[in-house]
C-alpha cells in the first residue's frame, strides 16, 4: 500500500512564497521507492492541471505558467517532494495535489489549498 500526505498550504498575499511538502509511506514504498513524483493543481472551476514533476533521478518539467517561480525537489531517502512557490499571483489559487508514481501506479494526495490574494 501507499500513502501520501501533503501539508504547507495556507493563505499569502500576492508575491509571497509558500513551500509545500508531501511524504509517500507504505509498504510497497519501503520496499520498491518512488519514481517520478509530482504536484498538480486544481483551481476554482477548472480542471486539474501538471505544475510540476520530477523523476527519481532529479529530472525535472515545469508548466510554462510556474517556470522561474516554483521550484520542486525531492528528498530520496525520505520519500519525500518539495514545491517551493515564489512571486506567487491569485492566479495560483487552487487545491494543490500531489502525486506518486509507485510501480507504475499513481498515487494522490488529500490536496492542500494554497489561496493568492491580491
Amino acid at each position: 500500500q501507499v500513502q501520501v500526505a501533503e501539508s504547507g498550504g495556507g493563505s499569502v498575499q500576492a508575491g509571497g512564497s509558500l513551500r509545500l511538502s508531501c511524504s509517500a509511506s507504505g509498504s510497497s514504498v519501503r520496499i520498491f521507492g518512488v519514481n517520478t513524483m509530482g504536484w498538480y493543481r486544481q483551481p476554482p472551476g477548472k480542471q486539474r492541471e501538471l505544475v510540476a514533476v520530477i523523476t527519481s533521478g532529479g529530472r525535472t518539467n515545469y508548466a510554462d505558467f510556474v517556470k522561474g517561480r516554483f521550484t520542486i525537489s525531492r528528498d530520496n531517502a525520505k520519500n519525500t517532494v518539495y514545491l517551493q512557490m515564489n512571486s506567487l499571483k491569485p492566479e495560483d489559487t487552487a487545491v494543490y495535489y500531489c502525486n506518486v508514481d509507485c510501480l507504475k501506479l499513481n498515487y494522490w494526495g488529500q490536496g492542500t489549498q494554497v489561496t493568492v490574494s491580491s
